[in-house]
């Protein structure tokens, strides 16, 4: 029997190797848990929360594309901070990228991350139709 789901690896962005970016499954595509980094390294963007969750998003959306999809296809985000208390600045940046129609969301507070990053978001998307 052979293996259906695909790794999805993006040239550019930062990850230990015992992680892919994404895993696509069928039409569904599992974005890992992914951090505000900048570049191929392991640096946050600086400032804070709101700058990490416009950085992670980018980041998520470079992800997706390389899959075959983009934020509108996402149906399903995970969000985790560091610190609750960040949430209305974390709700702000996300806010700039799901203006309308937002998708299914959880958000968990009190999560110790990986770097000391302030903010983690996961995702499931379905491959684009276009």
């Amino acid at each position: 029997m052979s293996k259906s789901n695909e790794s999805v690896v993006v040239e550019g962005l930062g990850r230990l190797p015992q992680f892919s970016h994404a895993t696509v499954a069928g039409e569904l595509i599992f974005v890992s848990g992914t951090l505000g980094t900048q570049g191929e390294g392991f640096e946050l963007a600086p400032g804070g929360t709101g700058p990490e969750t416009t950085q992670t998003l980018r980041n998520i959306q470079t992800i997706l594309r390389a899959a075959g999809a983009d934020l509108v296809d996402v149906v399903k985000v995970s969000v985790y901070l560091r610190d609750m208390s960040t949430f209305a600045e974390m709700n702000r940046a996300y806010g700039e990228f799901f203006p309308e129609d937002p998708p299914a969301r959880i958000t968990v507070g009190g999560a110790e991350l990986a770097l000391g990053a302030a903010v983690e978001i996961e995702c499931i998307a379905r491959k684009a139709e276009r």
